[in-house]
């Protein structure tokens, strides 16, 4: 049953939209009370009929899909978005039950995250329509970049002719000004000179010198970020995901990241949703180490959502190691997720395996062992330029699937085994699972579009060809069909079980160090799970007793479909394998994993 807020829009308004107006701008001189009137205007029309609150805005039936709109295409088959929307209703319509399409607008590059036209979708896609369709069937979780707009856009070459509004949005700085201090993600020099009619200005260019920085100390980039806003609402979105968002605010003798406006700012975005749209989601993409990351939950007003980015580093380097050390020091330094949020979990996404959120996590040689593993693995590394002008690795380049090809000693035969227990890994933890396309199909390296495109980052971003996917997935034996077939699987258990609610509890097991085990526990408390891996390639045996399985209970291996005779005996967990042992059988039989896990 829902919560029915008694507090009338322009109440919410005022209580809670209008401080947050005046923290951001009553400094800077702006007439607080004018700007919040133009921000009411621009969201009356638009507000909730009724102020409903959900009481639960995830479940454990909740799996999320990563794309872009062109992941797959079918020549003359329509356009890639109506592709897309065939193959999810072919393929995952009840197994995944949301879709994050990453950026559709028109471009000029990083793959999408240069935004020419924030209101349109690339004509060689598809059109709102598309959109709509989709989100019709699935939550559509989609990207708001407001951190930067492309070069190509129409307020940039407003900035370049000297008219309004555009020449206004950006930020200018003198080129002898000390930016030291400021992060940078990238390694590209951070200023980008353009002539204007007022000569030539040097403008602020975080991640490109195509990706220019809006201006966000103006009130009216502000007012353009909520039309955007309203307009993708309007258009189905359900998830709204901030990219790049610890960047938002900048300010001359600061890091530049994780500012108090651009925490301020998150706030106003999330306080606007609700009063749009009650039950929509935020999350916040902050590739940063974990401690840094975590302040986006805030004090439960700002993401409801925050990616777990330590994860797909720390789950390669255990099954590179064969060892839960790391992973299981990370795992009991994490936080219960605050009442109302929750973590993203995933392994892969359209970027790169993030290296920051491993500092302090791991030793050195371990580090240059992962940096070598994934090298040798067909990876590429890409790097930042840090405060001191030296550069560090940001994030590596490489398809999930084939982070898996071998372990610290090499290639070897295991590479499907090791790479489902990853991703069975993933999706046992405390979060929301998020399976990146390629994930799900066991894509490996595109080192051609790697040279066709220049960019490190399109080793990981295939392109399937409709017809050619649909052949592998029907050939029983092949690895797309294999990943395909028993994720799809595991997804369908995971999604029945209570204690695999995003909010559940979760406890860290100390187990030999060859396996990775913890406990989930419903939130109800009538269900437990041991979720227990082998990271190895030797068959490991677990004495149950060490479990402690309540006595008064019959237990069950939910992904082995096996019924547990003996309490107090030895598991045997083949290479790579994983098990889901529980108080609760599954509702349904499952084929037999260890077909997979044992071949």
């Amino acid at each position: 049953m829902d919560r029915v807020l008694s507090v009338q829009p322009v109440e919410y308004f005022t209580q809670r939209v209008q401080p947050l107006v005046e923290l951001v701008y009553a400094e800077l001189g702006v007439d607080v009370d004018a700007l919040c009137d133009r921000i009411y205007d621009l969201l009356e029309p638009h507000l909730a009929a009724t102020a409903v609150e959900p009481v639960e805005r995830w479940s454990q039936d909740d799996v999320l899909l990563i794309t872009y709109g062109n992941s797959i295409s079918d020549r003359g088959q329509g356009k890639p978005l109506h592709t897309l929307y065939r193959f999810l209703s072919d393929y995952l319509l009840g197994t995944v039950t949301g879709v994050h399409i990453l950026p559709f607008f028109p471009y000029s590059s990083d793959d999408g995250f240069a935004v020419i036209d924030y209101r349109q979708v690339s004509p060689e896609l598809g059109d709102w329509e598309d959109i709509r369709q989709i989100a019709g069937q699935f939550d559509l979780m989609v990207d708001l970049v407001i951190n930067h707009v492309s070069s190509q856009s129409e307020w940039f070459q407003q900035l370049t002719c000297g008219q309004a509004p555009g020449c206004d949005y950006f930020i200018a700085v003198a080129p002898d000004t000390d930016l030291s201090e400021v992060v940078r993600p990238r390694n590209t020099p951070l200023l980008r000179p353009v002539e204007t009619p007022q000569g030539q200005q040097h403008v602020w260019a975080t991640f490109s010198h195509d990706q220019i920085d809006l201006n966000f100390s103006n009130p009216d980039v502000l007012l353009e970020c909520i039309r955007i806003l309203i307009h993708y609402l309007n258009a189905g979105t359900r998830i709204l995901r901030l990219d790049a968002i610890g960047y938002l605010w900048k300010a001359i003798g600061t890091p530049c990241i994780h500012l108090p406006k651009t925490h301020a700012l998150v706030k106003l975005i999330r306080e606007i949703l609700y009063l749009l749209r009650p039950g929509a989601v935020l999350v916040t993409e902050t590739n940063v180490p974990n401690r840094e990351n975590l302040t986006y939950f805030g004090n439960r007003n700002e993401a409801h959502l925050i990616y777990n980015f330590s994860l797909p580093p720390l789950v390669v380097n255990a099954l590179l190691q064969g060892s839960s050390k790391h992973l299981k020091t990370w795992m009991m330094s994490m936080p219960p997720a605050p009442f109302g949020c929750a973590y993203l979990n995933f392994t892969a996404s359209h970027d790169g395996i993030g290296m920051r959120p491993t500092e302090g996590l791991l030793d050195e040689s371990e580090y240059n062992t992962f940096l070598s593993c994934m090298q040798q693995f067909g990876g590429e590394i890409s790097m930042r330029t840090r405060p001191d002008g030296s550069e560090s690795p940001y994030e590596v380049n490489i398809s999930f699937f084939d982070a898996m090809k071998g372990t610290a000693k090499g290639e070897d035969r295991w590479q499907i085994q090791r790479f489902l227990c990853s991703q069975i890994i993933m999706m046992s933890l405390e979060g929301i699972p998020a399976f990146y396309i390629h994930s799900l199909l066991a894509t490996s390296n595109d080192r051609e579009a790697v040279q066709r495109t220049g960019r490190k980052r399109s080793i990981n971003r295939h392109q399937w060809d409709y017809s050619e996917l649909k052949a592998q997935l029907q050939r029983p034996n092949s690895p797309h069909a294999i990943v395909f077939r028993e994720l799809s699987r595991a997804i369908a258990i995971r999604r029945r079980q209570p204690a695999f609610h995003p909010n559940a509890t979760q406890y860290t097991l100390h187990l030999k160090p060859s396996l990775f085990a913890f406990w989930r526990q419903s939130m109800s408390r009538d269900q437990s799970i041991f979720s227990i891996h082998n990271l190895t390639s030797r068959t490991q045996r677990l004495a149950l007793r060490e479990l402690n399985l309540i006595g008064t209970e019959p237990w069950f291996d939910l992904l082995g479909d096996q019924q547990i005779e003996d309490n107090y005996a030895d598991f045997v967990l083949r290479p790579y394998q994983s098990a889901w042992i529980s108080n609760k059988s599954g509702s349904e039989s499952a084929h037999s994993y260890c077909q997979v896990v044992c071949t």
